[in-house]
């Protein structure tokens, strides 16, 4: 059972990034997924979720940019990231209910 998230990198502001969460083990579409992001020096902060059923959520900080999605068939959560900013730049994690966590995958958005 596991997670892998992929697709960070360095991108300029007000570029696009779009992260991936391969999941293993278990099936995505049975259980609440998310991200959260830690920047340097801070906390672990929830970004977006979506529920078994579909309820999805953001933090206030990336509503209108950033959208969370996953599909069934690839067992694979997204994150498509727009419009992104410095104050993006984080560690992405992976989440599943009940403490499952991805490795984590480095954003940078900087000129």
């Amino acid at each position: 059972v596991q997670l892998v998230e992929s697709g960070g990198g360095l991108v300029q502001p007000g570029g696009s990034l779009r992260l991936s969460c391969a999941a293993s083990g278990f099936a995505v579409s049975n259980y609440r997924m998310s991200w959260y992001r830690q920047a340097a020096g801070k906390g672990r902060e929830l970004v977006a979720g979506i529920s078994a059923a579909d309820s999805i959520d953001y933090a206030d900080s990336v509503k209108g940019r950033f959208a969370i999605s996953r599909d069934n068939a690839k067992n694979t959560v997204y994150l498509q990231m727009n419009d992104l900013k410095p104050e993006d730049t984080a560690v992405y994690y992976c989440f599943r209910r009940y403490g499952l966590w991805g490795q984590g995958t480095q954003v940078t958005v900087s000129s």
